[in-house]
């Protein structure tokens, strides 16, 4: 009877009193304060109030519902499908919606739709891989910092990859500490291009030389980001440099002079499709001939070969606490293998600027050190 005489005076009824009964029978319906008979009189006032010409009556019927798992699920997905002031609550926190509905709203709706979704409490792997993948940038920064959401790896590229020129997901991304090794090196490769094309950049040096600058200022911050690479990620980034075909022998003898033995060990496994176990035991104790026939199989040229066997050599007697060097001293001895500083040609010139960013680098640290005592 009481809803029967609900369903009388709502016609009659102004917007204010409309928002104050609709939340109320919202309320006494999910609480379930009801008889069944009325219960189902009740879910079909709430069903006729989803065309209510206002917004702040669904408004209404959306805040009380929002979060019970006893609310119609047909007013469910009709709110949901509502304009964003009634959507939202429903979108942010309803557990009615399931994946398929979450994500039918992300691919249809709009940037606030999307970070509505988002930013739920938890957020399932196929639902942040369609945000991933359709989602505007906005929404995956959101995404970025819900820590309830879990993305997977595909999902972290595919935002590197649509995003990554813009500052505000790059560095949501780069903040994540999930973010793979790969997609940290494909971030670095899209900030180069990013300062290469910045007009102030190209007015100061030109395009020939801001794009020298820029390469070896990702080359520079690859070697930092292989420092911070976990050994089980290590052949993920190989695979994705040789892909883009950054996994050359200029690299290989660079990540070798600064001691990254480990990485290159995962870059001999996948160039040449060789047991890790089987290289890395050459690696730490292989003779001459055994290495010079792997590095061959690799495809590194053999003008290669004398230097990457000395910074082995010392990197081993370091391993085994018997020599204490560093990027200077291995790249030095390195270049003596080439003749020394008359040494000329396109590998000498590589280890050359190796030695001398070496001793630069160790220069600055001492006058900082000396700066800070």
């Amino acid at each position: 009877m009481v809803v029967s005489h609900f369903l009388k005076w709502i016609d009659t009824a102004k917007v204010s009193e409309r928002v104050a009964a609709a939340a109320a029978l919202a309320s006494a319906y999910v609480n379930r304060e009801m008889p069944f008979e009325d219960r189902c009189a009740a879910e079909a006032a709430l069903t006729l109030l989803l065309d209510d010409p206002s917004s702040k009556v669904r408004q209404a019927l959306a805040e009380a519902l929002s979060m019970s798992v006893h609310a119609p699920l047909q007013i469910i997905s009709a709110l949901a499908a509502d304009q964003p002031d009634v959507a939202a609550m429903v979108l942010a926190r309803s557990p009615l919606l399931t994946d398929a509905d979450l994500i039918d709203r992300v691919a249809s709706g709009s940037t606030v739709i999307q970070k509505l979704v988002a930013d739920r409490a938890v957020v399932s792997m196929s639902l942040a891989a369609a945000l991933a993948e359709v989602g505007e940038a906005e929404a995956c920064v959101v995404l970025l910092q819900n820590y309830g959401a879990s993305i997977a790896s595909l999902s972290f590229r595919r935002m590197a990859e649509r995003f990554g020129h813009d500052a505000r997901v790059r560095e949501a991304l780069v903040a994540d500490p999930r973010l793979p090794s790969d997609c940290r090196h494909l971030l670095l490769v899209k900030l180069g291009e990013a300062l290469k094309a910045s007009p102030f950049v190209m007015a100061l040096m030109g395009a020939a030389r801001a794009e020298k600058v820029t390469r070896d200022a990702c080359v520079k911050a690859s070697l930092t980001l292989i420092e911070g690479t976990r050994a089980n990620e290590h052949m993920a980034l190989v695979e994705h440099l040789r892909l883009r075909g950054d996994l050359t022998a200029s690299f290989i003898i660079r990540i070798l002079a600064h001691g990254k033995v480990d990485f290159f060990g995962a870059a001999l496994v996948v160039l040449t499709g060789r047991d890790e176990p089987r290289v890395r035991a050459q690696l730490s104790a292989g003779q001459d001939v055994a290495l010079t026939a792997l590095f061959r199989s690799a495809g590194l040229a053999d003008a290669t070969h004398a230097i990457i066997l000395r910074a082995l050599k010392v990197w081993r007697e370091v391993a085994n606490g018997r020599r204490v060097a560093g990027a200077q001293e291995v790249s030095w001895l390195m270049l003596k293998e080439l003749g020394g500083q008359a040494a000329e040609g396109e590998m000498a010139g590589l280890v050359k600027s190796i030695h001398l960013e070496a001793l630069r680098e160790n220069a600055r640290g001492h006058a900082l050190a000396i700066a800070a005592a």
